[in-house]
C-alpha cells in the first residue's frame, strides 16, 4: 500500500509538472489502492473452535474429516498428513494415541501424542486401507518405498480436496466468511494451516516447555517455538509483570533503574514482545538489541541483569555450590579460587537481601519445578 500510495503521489506530481514524456493525469487513483487486509490473529480463537470442530466432525468424507482432525490436534503440517504413510499410527503404553509423521521439511520423521478425536477418524481412514492393493509409491525426498493413506483410485488426494475444500464449506455453513464474493460472501476465515498455530499457541498458553512445542511443530529452532510464546501468553504476561510492573519485588544492577522509571519506552516496548527471550539462569537480561552482543558472563554484576523472588531458590542454590568450590579450592591450596567463589556467593546473599528471601529454604525443591532448565 505504501508502494502504490508513492508511485500515485509520483503521477500526480509529473502530471502537474506537464512533463512531454508523461501522461498529463494521474494513472493512479484512490480506488487502486490495495484494500487492507482483514486483521485475525494466527491462532483460532476459543469461540471460533467451539462453533467450527462440531462441523467438522460431521464432514461425511473419512479422508476430509480425519485430515482436519489431525491437523487440530497434532499441529503437523498438511503436505506431512497428506503423505501418511498406512502405518503411521499407534498407541502410547498409556492408550493415547501416537502419530509417526514422515520426514518432509525438516528431513526429520517426528512421533506425537494424538487427541482421542484425531485417532479415531484417523484410524476409520487406516482401516478402509489396510488392505488397498496399489503398489507403494517411492517418496520423492527419502526415497523409500511407502503405502500412503490417502489415496484413492490409485491416486494420492491432494491438500485442496483434504483440506481447503472441507474447510471453506465448514466455515460458510456457521457465518465465519468475509464479505465479499457473487455469493456476498468470501473465502472463510479459518484454514487448515490455522490449526497449527492454534495447537502451538494453546501448548504455550498452557505451560508447555519450548522443547515440547518444538518436538509436536517440528521445529528446528527455539526462535520458532517462540512464536507461540509471546506476551499474550498468561505465564509470560505474569513474569514480565513481577519485573516490570511499579512496585515489583526486584533485585540486581538493574533495579534500581526500573524502579525509577529510567527505562526508555523504546525499550519497555521492545521487552513487551521480547521479554521470554531474555530469561538466564537465575533472572533476566534486559540488553536491548541496539547495544549490540553482551561481551559479560558474569551476569550477576552486569548492569542489566534483574531476578525476582521466583529465582529465589535458584540463587540459593547457586550460592550453595559457590560455597562448596569455595571449600574444595581451599583444601587444595587455590586461594583466587576460594576469594572467587566467595565473591560470588556473596553477590547471591545481597540479591537474596533485596529480594527479602532466606539464604536457606526446605522448600525449594518443589518451587525448582516451576524453573526447569528446560523450558
Amino acid at each position: 500500500m505504501q508502494r502504490a500510495s508513492g508511485l500515485g503521489q509520483l503521477f500526480r506530481d509529473t502530471a502537474a509538472w506537464q512533463w512531454d514524456d508523461v501522461p498529463g493525469h494521474s494513472l493512479l487513483g484512490p480506488g487502486d489502492s490495495p484494500k487492507s487486509p482483514l486483521k485475525i490473529p494466527r491462532f483460532i480463537p476459543d469461540d471460533d473452535l467451539d462453533r467450527l470442530m462440531p462441523v467438522v466432525d460431521e464432514i461425511a468424507c473419512p479422508f476430509q474429516r480425519a485430515a482436519l482432525l489431525v491437523a487440530r490436534w497434532s499441529g503437523a503440517r498438511r503436505d506431512e498428513i497428506r503423505r501418511l504413510p498406512i502405518d503411521c499410527l499407534d498407541r502410547y503404553a498409556d492408550g493415547t494415541g501416537r502419530l509417526r509423521l514422515p520426514a518432509r521439511k525438516t528431513y526429520k520423521e517426528r512421533v506425537v501424542p494424538l487427541h482421542e478425536d484425531g485417532t479415531t477418524a484417523l484410524q476409520k481412514v487406516v482401516d478402509l486401507r489396510r488392505d488397498g492393493r496399489e503398489r507403494p509409491f517411492t517418496d520423492e525426498l527419502t526415497g523409500q518405498p511407502v503405502r500412503y493413506l490417502f489415496m484413492q483410485h490409485g491416486k494420492l488426494l491432494s491438500t485442496y480436496y483434504l483440506f481447503d475444500t472441507p474447510i471453506q464449506e465448514a466455515c460458510k455453513a456457521i457465518g465465519l466468511v468475509r464479505p465479499g464474493g457473487r455469493d456476498g460472501q468470501g473465502r472463510g476465515t479459518v484454514t487448515a494451516h490455522r490449526f497449527r498455530h492454534t495447537v502451538g499457541t494453546q501448548l504455550a498458553e498452557r505451560g508447555a516447555k519450548l522443547h515440547t512445542i518444538m518436538k509436536v511443530l517440528g521445529h528446528s529452532s527455539v526462535s520458532m517455538a517462540l512464536v507461540y510464546a509471546q506476551i499474550s501468553d498468561q505465564e509470560v504476561l505474569r513474569d514480565y509483570k513481577t519485573v516490570l510492573t511499579l512496585g515489583a519485588t526486584i533485585a540486581g544492577p538493574a533495579a534500581d533503574e526500573l524502579k525509577s522509571g529510567a527505562l526508555p519506552e523504546e525499550a519497555v516496548d521492545w521487552l513487551k514482545t521480547n521479554f521470554f527471550k531474555t530469561e538466564l539462569e537465575l533472572g533476566y537480561c534486559l540488553r536491548l538489541p541496539q547495544e549490540g552482543p553482551c561481551e559479560c558472563d558474569l551476569y550477576l554484576t552486569c548492569a542489566k541483569f534483574v531476578t525476582t523472588p521466583a529465582y529465589a531458590p535458584r540463587l540459593r542454590a547457586r550460592r550453595q555450590v559457590e560455597q562448596t568450590l569455595a571449600t574444595d579450592a581451599a583444601g587444595r591450596g587455590w586461594d583466587r579460587e576460594v576469594e572467587r567463589h566467595n565473591c560470588t556467593a556473596e553477590r547471591i546473599e545481597k540479591l537474596l537481601t533485596d529480594l527479602d528471601q532466606p539464604f536457606d529454604n526446605a522448600d525449594d525443591t518443589l518451587v525448582e519445578e516451576r524453573l526447569d532448565l528446560s523450558t
